[in-house]
């Protein structure tokens, strides 16, 4: 790891003091569904949600075989509802029939999963199942290239630098730290860079100031 990368991760880390998921659950399936349902959503609106769900659908079988439209009234404050509903309830399906119920533990089978990308598997394999990986949303995104950790748009090519760049075992750590500093931080729109200790090396700071 570059002095650099060091001192961002170290300063992360004094500034986010709980650097884990706003994301409210108890298990495995509780988590992925949250998660799914999370795009294009707040954490804070999921939450509001999710007890309800929960409380009427506790296991992948119950959801499995829920009416969609019992589905959507629960969901749809928190947009793209009909889809969403409809990958929940297929995700439960392809539980039961295909892994017993139970939310696989790697990557390949996570993503053959209704409504599963990468970034949604690489957050559950890092929160429940302690595998190290680096989960790359919008606000890591942004914040990876802002710092100059990478200089891509493709999800893909990001994970890699980061992976590439900082200790497997921060990785989990790392997605926590990127993600909560660009949700409260370094945001898309009026980014708090007065006191940001990056802003001698921020591209977003140096691109403002031309």
């Amino acid at each position: 790891m570059t002095s650099r990368n060091e001192y961002i991760y170290s300063t992360l880390k004094n500034l986010i003091k709980e650097p884990k998921s706003e994301l409210n659950y108890n298990n495995a399936f509780q988590l992925i569904i949250a998660v799914l349902l999370s795009a294009q959503c707040t954490d804070k609106r999921v939450n509001l949600i999710t007890p309800k769900l929960f409380e009427k659908y506790k296991t992948p079988n119950d959801l499995a075989n829920a009416k969609i439209e019992d589905v959507e009234n629960i969901i749809k404050s928190c947009g793209f509802y009909h889809n969403k509903a409809n990958n929940i309830i297929e995700l439960s399906k392809k539980l039961v029939k295909d892994f017993n119920g139970e939310v696989p533990n790697n990557l390949d089978d996570l993503v053959k999963l209704n409504g599963v990308g990468r970034k949604t598997a690489n957050v559950v394999l890092a929160i429940w199942f302690n595998v190290p990986a680096i989960a790359v949303d919008t606000h890591v995104h942004r914040v990876s290239n802002r710092l100059g950790l990478s200089n891509s748009n493709d999800v893909v090519k990001i994970e890699k630098d980061l992976m590439k760049q900082f200790n497997k075992e921060d990785w989990a750590e790392l997605h926590h730290l990127l993600l909560l500093f660009g949700r409260y931080y370094c945001k898309s729109q009026n980014p708090k860079c007065k006191d940001c200790q990056f802003k001698d090396f921020c591209k977003y700071k140096k691109a403002i100031l031309k």
